[in-house]
């Protein structure tokens, strides 16, 4: 009998073992067939222009003082007055080379700022004479005796990812900033001031619930409070400020968390050595709980790059580097509100899978920085 009881066992032993390395290997096939579909997709799409350029088309008119021709360069393409070198994109004339004392490197645009034309800049019209739909040779002709200053309208080809990047990381730095402190603080206060009873775990199960609303209602009450209310407009602010309200449910869990795994006899020998309290928190028990609050530094960050509904509603669609806090020229769109919209308007995957490539390089480098520096912080506080 105890030996069939022992079979019996051993069976469902082993049945349980199967099962749990059948969940893991299903797990990670999920993950690899995820992250492979979307580096399928994106990489190709990823490169230099798509990392550095900006989402939209830019149209400039810019001054360039042009020089004498030194008759260095005869080919057809070649504009000896502005040191540059043209040619035909379909049906654009397209800046192919500029050299290196070119004038076109000195361009002001109307506001009298420097703005030097580049490779790949698009000639649309010289002085008067309009060059779209010109051929390379004949719009070179038109430039080539040019004197004195000339108006130049160049437009700047887009598809670029540089605004929704700028402000990711903008609204990834201002809701950490807000919410951080705050839900450290009051991790703190709960675990290490507030009395034990009925409010105590009122204010938990609060907090609790806060963490399962889902984000798109934090973007309504942001667009009431925020954006209307407060008429912050469309901004980073707005959306940074929705999104700290967000995170505190998630930090201040988190942290509580590293706290309470800080053993009461280091308390208790810091003040039997004379110590105050607040002495205590910040030199025995916050760096002893520092790797605690980083996982939720990580999370938060996880949770600010993935968000979109709440963004949507407070930062606004807008893809431009924002120029300010508040106000019009403050809307901006992060990568993964971008996502949505290539997705929602134009079902361009491909763009899309470029787009969460970059957010995973992104999440992973601050991932390795934050880890960096806080290893650097516990070494330090180590050798002192």
């Amino acid at each position: 009998m105890e030996k069939r009881n022992w079979n019996d066992r051993k069976l469902k032993d082993g049945i349980l073992q199967w099962f749990i390395y059948l969940s893991t290997l299903l797990t990670v096939m999920i993950l690899a067939v995820i992250i492979g579909f979307i580096l399928y997709k994106g990489i190709p799409g990823i490169n230099v222009r798509f990392l550095t350029r900006q989402w939209d088309d830019k149209t400039t008119f810019v001054n360039v003082v042009q020089k004498t021709d030194s008759g260095a360069n005869k080919e057809a393409e070649y504009v000896p007055s502005l040191g540059i070198t043209l040619v035909q994109d379909g049906e654009n004339v397209v800046i192919a080379k500029i050299d290196s004392n070119s004038p076109v490197k000195a361009a002001v645009n109307m506001k009298k700022q420097a703005y030097a034309l580049k490779v790949k800049d698009i000639i649309t019209k010289y002085g008067d004479v309009k060059i779209e739909k010109m051929t390379v040779e004949k719009a070179a002709e038109v430039m080539k005796d040019g004197t004195g200053t000339v108006r130049i309208k160049v437009t700047r080809p887009g598809g670029g990812i540089v605004p929704m990047l700028v402000s990711t990381i903008y609204i990834i730095l201002l809701s950490l900033v807000i919410a951080a402190p705050i839900g450290i603080s009051s991790a703190i206060y709960l675990n290490e001031y507030a009395k034990r009873g009925r409010i105590l775990s009122l204010i938990r199960f609060a907090i609790q619930n806060l963490a399962g609303i889902p984000s798109i209602i934090y973007g309504l009450f942001g667009m009431l409070l925020f954006v209307q209310i407060a008429k912050m407009e469309y901004s980073v602010l707005a959306g940074a400020l929705t999104l700290s309200i967000l995170l505190l449910p998630t930090i201040i869990s988190t942290t509580e968390e590293a706290l309470k795994e800080i053993p009461k006899a280091y308390r208790e020998s810091s003040f039997g050595l004379g110590a105050t309290k607040l002495q205590t928190i910040s030199r025995i028990i916050l760096p002893g709980a520092l790797p605690g609050i980083l996982v939720a530094i990580i999370l938060s960050i996880g949770r600010i790059v993935g968000e979109s509904a709440a963004l949507i509603w407070t930062a606004g669609t807008v893809a431009q580097i924002p120029e300010a806090l508040v106000g019009g020229k403050a809307s901006a769109a992060t990568l993964t509100t971008k996502m949505y919209w290539l997705i929602k308007e134009t079902a361009d995957l491909s763009t899309a899978s470029s787009i969460a490539v970059v957010l995973l390089a992104l999440i992973i480098a601050l991932n390795i920085a934050s880890k960096m520096i806080t290893r650097v912080f516990l070494k330090k506080r180590g050798t002192n």
